[in-house]
């Protein structure tokens, strides 16, 4: 009697493997390729660090279609919630990098904003992220076995835009918010999905956020790049993605607690300050970034 199931591990194992390193390499040579021609010129990407220096805001998109890339590569239907969580979160994000002010700042100057007729870029992306997280989830829970309750992915829709929303919180010193990613994916791409019938989506995903942030890592530690709203978004939207598909109601209840409660902190804290005053996080925060000058 044949039994497929011994050889699912090894294969499992293979296509995260291949999404990592095809999401890598997509996201290192889309960035070389946009740095020698950037759409509308460089101006339009140059933005100023927090020390002062010139960095590009094309990491964004050459992570968010890496991304991609890697998990379309591998093929199978838990490509297509990756594509719309990497893609549409981008969108969104480049709407606020390329269009966006800085007179309404975090989720309280946004809603302010709004509350006073005036819509920002801020506000259409913060919808436009609840969008993107409504559409993963609903195609991501239509491929688990069995009925998934509404209110499940209704949460699950609200992880996503809120992981989205908080890596872009995190993009605020060189390759911070690539390790965060990185340490969140990186649990998610090791293990099978419950009940996955063909392959798994969630570790596919978590494969492809992690392969595009090892692609991007190089130039944002350099300071000579940074993810930007668009490539943050993106980031925080797969890895939110990925959890989702290896959570039911209640862990992404406990999720989005969690998201929700660092969202609302960071209105307050200075998440910088924070990591700054603590030891471990302040090392591992400044492994491998370049002395700012």
């Amino acid at each position: 009697m044949v039994r497929p199931r011994p050889l699912a591990r090894p294969l499992h194992r293979a296509q995260t493997v291949a999404t990592a390193l095809g999401a890598a390499a997509s996201t290192a040579l889309l960035l070389q390729v946009l740095r020698r021609r950037p759409p509308g010129g460089a101006a339009r990407w140059t933005r100023t660090n927090h020390a002062g220096a010139p960095v590009t805001l094309l990491e964004g998109p050459a992570y968010a279609v890496g991304a991609v890339c890697g998990a379309l590569a591998t093929g199978g239907t838990g490509a297509a919630p990756a594509a719309v969580a990497g893609l549409g979160a981008a969108a969104f994000g480049a709407l606020d990098d390329l269009a966006g002010d800085s007179a309404s700042k975090g989720l309280r100057g946004h809603l302010g904003a709004l509350a006073s007729g005036r819509v920002t870029t801020g506000t259409v992306k913060i919808l436009g992220l609840g969008l993107t997280g409504a559409v993963t989830a609903a195609l991501a829970d239509r491929q688990r076995p069995g009925d998934v309750p509404v209110l499940a992915t209704v949460t699950g829709a609200a992880v996503v835009a809120a992981a989205a929303n908080m890596a872009n919180l995190l993009d605020l010193r060189p390759g911070r918010a690539l390790k965060v990613a990185l340490l969140a994916a990186a649990p998610l791409a090791a293990g099978h999905d419950a009940g996955a019938r063909v392959r798994s989506t969630s570790a596919l995903t978590a494969a492809a956020a992690a392969g595009a942030a090892l692609g991007a890592l190089p130039g944002d530690l350099a300071g000579t790049s940074m993810l930007g709203d668009t490539g943050a978004n993106s980031a925080g939207a797969l890895v939110g993605l990925a959890l989702v598909g290896r959570t039911g109601l209640r862990g992404r209840l406990a999720a989005l607690t969690v998201l929700t409660a660092l969202t609302l902190a960071s209105e307050k804290v200075s998440f910088t300050a924070v990591i700054e005053a603590t030891p471990g996080l302040r090392e591992l925060d400044a492994l491998g970034r370049r002395p700012a000058r």
